[in-house]
């Protein structure tokens, strides 16, 4: 994938990687328009030549020319937009591709911009950018029916050709001048509506614990706030692309009403012959269309620009972690005086095959221990996996060693078995299902494993997501699986089977896997080997979740709150 710096060098890759389709396209499309520019002049020429003098034998001559003119246009703008067509939707794919691998880059991509930001990029600026090589074939087909309809009005009338190749450049420097007005307010909108939909999925996504909090009311007026100021961009830049539509138009609607009447003056004073007025008159009005393609031209490309813009800020945005080349030995995990975020010198040891319980005093620091083992950078300390650092070993071999759980997860739309087993399950998807407590769910639906998920499985509760994502982490089966509150959603009953689940799953006779739970859940915390309590930051005490329970007044706070 190659790196792209500015949108305009995201149209200008757009062009050069669909050049034989667009180019081909472009020529055809300019074909057809030569075509439709000799339909008036052609017309003009049979009422002189054939009609005005009643010879039969050049009107059959010239109405064979006129249709064979008419076969040439049909075949040209079938097979022309074909090939545009063509280049246009590839390069609406290889964008949304690049767009996605860029996003979901296994170094995790640095970027300030939202999920629902990041999808509009990848789909409706994405479009837009493509459309620029429907705008190149529209221009120059335009350029060509002007060029072709101002010589044969310089043939028959020099101030009639003249008109028209003075007028358009004038029309056209005057509409220029709006497009970077067009451009900032395309982009503001592009900006505001991603703001907006970035919200949405995250209000969505949390709707229930909001509710359970009496939130919603509060979260809906932010998204009120939000969705007027993406409104009131979208209609600021509606009424300058309205304003500027409605002002070429009525430019070119003028130019060629201007064509015609000059016309008619010369034809009533003899200057040229009634076959002539004919041919004027239908390229007039044959001249309305491109007349207005080209006066719309500025707009078009300041909207494809700030497409691209938001496009290029995406692909050469960097990533965060290094190139990754160090290779672990085993799975064990050490964080020896790690600083990040609210953790402050914190000591962390999971051995290989070793099920820990992390309990935080704080929320904040158990966010940050499970985001920094996903992501490990902008620490301080050493975070070893294996006994080498790790931000530096490679990230397919670390997503292999080590998976990292995080307790908002997405589902996707699909059925409940493409959720939870993607690829080939080896079989195992049944033991995985159980220990997750997510069988349940299936037997739920009559359709079993068949059962459908809609996008972010929005129609599953949050315990029923919960055990579904919990059951695909099992599935992967990382020899160093790390889960951050997994049960909060679910009932006590299921959490007792969700901790056998995962003790028996994970660390029974055929087990063997290591295992870190960052969670406040009793339940669980009885099924681990060993927990790790956390406070202010830092390690306050280790041991038997009974024994600390019993001896340990913050903990037991902590853990029974």
């Amino acid at each position: 994938m190659s790196k792209v710096s500015t949108g305009a060098a995201v149209l200008r890759r757009a062009v050069a990687r669909n050049g034989r389709r667009l180019w081909t396209g472009t020529a055809l499309a300019g074909v057809y328009q030569l075509c439709a520019a000799l339909v008036p002049i052609l017309i003009g020429v049979i009422v002189d030549r054939a009609v005005a003098t009643g010879a039969v034998t050049a009107l059959l001559g010239w109405t064979a020319t006129l249709a064979l003119v008419y076969l040439v246009l049909v075949v040209t703008y079938r097979f022309g937009a074909r090939h545009l067509q063509r280049a246009i939707a590839e390069e609406g794919h290889q964008l949304r591709v690049e767009l996605a691998a860029k996003i979901l880059h296994p170094r995790v991509l640095r970027t300030g911009r939202h999920t629902g930001d990041l999808l509009a990029v990848t789909t409706t600026d994405a479009e837009y950018t493509s459309y620029l090589l429907d705008h190149i074939p529209r221009v120059t087909s335009a350029l060509v029916a002007v060029t072709v309809s101002a010589v044969a009005l310089l043939l028959i009338s020099t101030p009639l050709g003249l008109t028209v190749l003075i007028a358009i450049p004038v029309v056209l420097a005057v509409l220029t001048r709006t497009a970077p007005l067009i451009a900032r307010r395309v982009r503001e909108q592009q900006d505001q509506a991603g703001r907006a939909s970035a919200l949405a999925t995250d209000l969505v996504t949390g709707l229930r614990p909001l509710r359970g909090i009496g939130a919603q009311d509060a979260a809906a007026q932010r998204y009120r706030r939000v969705s007027r100021r993406s409104l009131a961009a979208t209609l600021r830049a509606s009424r300058t692309q309205n304003a500027y539509l409605g002002a070429s138009t009525m430019l070119s609607n003028l130019l060629a009403g201007g064509i015609a009447l000059l016309a008619g003056w010369f034809a009533l004073t003899g200057r040229i012959t009634v076959g002539q007025f004919i041919t004027v008159i239908g390229s007039a009005q044959f001249l309305v269309e491109p007349f207005g393609v080209l006066a719309v031209v500025p707009g078009w490309t300041a909207a494809a620009r700030a497409a691209a813009d938001r496009v290029a800020a995406v692909l050469r945005a960097d990533v965060v972690l290094p190139p990754g080349t160090a290779a672990p030995d085993g799975c064990e995990l050490r964080l020896t005086d790690v600083t990040y975020g609210p953790l402050a010198g914190l000591h962390l040891h999971v051995r290989a095959g070793e099920f820990v319980g992390v309990v935080a005093s704080r929320p904040a620091d158990a966010e940050a221990l499970a985001r920094l083992l996903a992501v490990p950078d902008g620490h301080s300390g050493d975070v070893l996996l294996g006994g080498e650092r790790l931000e530096t070993v490679d990230r397919d071999r670390a997503r292999h060693l080590l998976h990292s759980e995080p307790h908002r997860t997405d589902l996707f739309s699909g059925t409940l078995a493409t959720n939870v087993a993607p690829h080939d399950d080896g079989g195992r998807l049944d033991e995985a299902l159980r220990a997750a407590a997510a069988d349940e769910v299936a037997h739920l639906h009559p359709a079993g494993l068949g059962m459908p998920v809609t996008e972010r499985g929005a129609n599953l509760s949050g315990g029923q997501r919960q055990r579904v994502a919990l059951a695909r982490a099992l599935l992967a089966g990382p020899p160093l699986l790390v889960l951050h509150d997994p049960t909060t959603a679910v009932d006590a009953v299921t959490e007792q089977a969700v901790a056998d689940g995962i003790r028996s799953l994970r660390h029974g006779s055929d087990g063997g896997y290591g295992t870190v739970v960052i969670t406040s859940s009793p339940t669980l915390l009885a099924a681990t080997d060993r927990v790790v309590f956390v406070a202010d930051g830092v390690v306050a005490a280790e041991g038997a979740h009974a024994e600390l329970v019993t001896h340990d007044d913050s903990y037991r706070r902590a853990v029974l709150r």
